[in-house]
């Protein structure tokens, strides 16, 4: 497959690019020709192989820590990448807590609601927040990607807080695409199931519900992350340059059953 260069002499941030979907998206920003950024808040070793697979590609990585659930350190992560590059123009907030352990809606805990909103919500609010309004400081704005999910089409018995939060990524991106535009775009983009590790590692994932989901999926098949990289970063493209405030879905077709 060919790859686009569509990010050629830009700036990118992923957050949570130490594993999953988000190393997938640092790597492939840098196969179309960015320098990156790389955060992570524990798995520094995964951030380091990240980085170290965009050095491979000729491209410029930095490593950066950071907790995005507290706004200090989100300052301090910008500061950092203000710092090395100079400016930033695609930010993508992918960082979230799906609540993976939960089974079921009986096992939610006041713990785990707290830690979810604080990511998913606090912590994508304040990434926008500070990265949106640094960008409408530099020549030419910037772009932002807020991760959802499709759960908000159908909600989660699952993990009800988790549904909640996905909800509140997509008001919090309206609310700042109105306040950024026209120098800063602000999507969401919107994955259906993805065959990550982690996933591919739950227990009910094992015992039949990969095979079940698959079968309700006109598509037929569930990706893996590095297969919805690129259409996730086609929100932070100049093809995109008059979507904001939208929603992208890639889910294989599985949402739009009884829509």
């Amino acid at each position: 497959m060919s790859i686009p260069q569509r990010f050629t002499g830009s700036t990118v941030l992923v957050t949570g690019a130490g594993t999953g979907f988000g190393a997938e998206i640092a790597v492939r920003a840098a196969q179309e020709g960015a320098d990156v950024a790389v955060h992570y808040r524990s798995s520094r070793a995964g951030a380091e192989a990240t980085a170290e697979r965009i050095r491979v590609l000729g491209r410029k990585a930095l490593v950066v820590q950071a907790d995005i659930a507290e706004r200090a350190q989100i300052k301090r992560l910008a500061d950092e990448v203000w710092g090395h590059f100079g400016r930033l123009d695609v930010a993508v907030n992918n960082v979230g807590d799906v609540a993976r352990e939960q089974m079921s809606w009986r096992d939610i805990t006041e713990e785990s609601i707290d830690h979810v909103l604080a990511v998913d919500i606090k912590g994508t609010l304040l990434c926008t927040h500070e990265f949106g309004a640094r960008m409408l400081e530099q020549e030419g704005g910037g772009a932002i990607v807020n991760v959802g999910s499709t759960v908000v089409a159908r909600g989660s018995a699952r993990a009800p807080q988790y549904a909640a939060a996905k909800y509140g990524i997509i008001g919090l991106t309206k609310s700042y695409a109105q306040a950024f535009a026209p120098a800063v775009r602000v999507n969401v983009f919107a994955p259906g199931f993805i065959e990550t590790e982690a996933t591919l590692g739950r227990a009910d994932w094992k015992n039949g519900r990969g095979d079940k989901l698959r079968e309700l999926t006109p598509m037929g098949r569930i990706p893996g992350p590095a297969e919805l990289a690129g259409a996730a970063l086609f929100l932070a493209t100049e093809d995109a340059h008059h979507i904001t405030g939208g929603f992208l879905i890639a889910d294989g077709g599985y949402n739009m059953i009884g829509a």
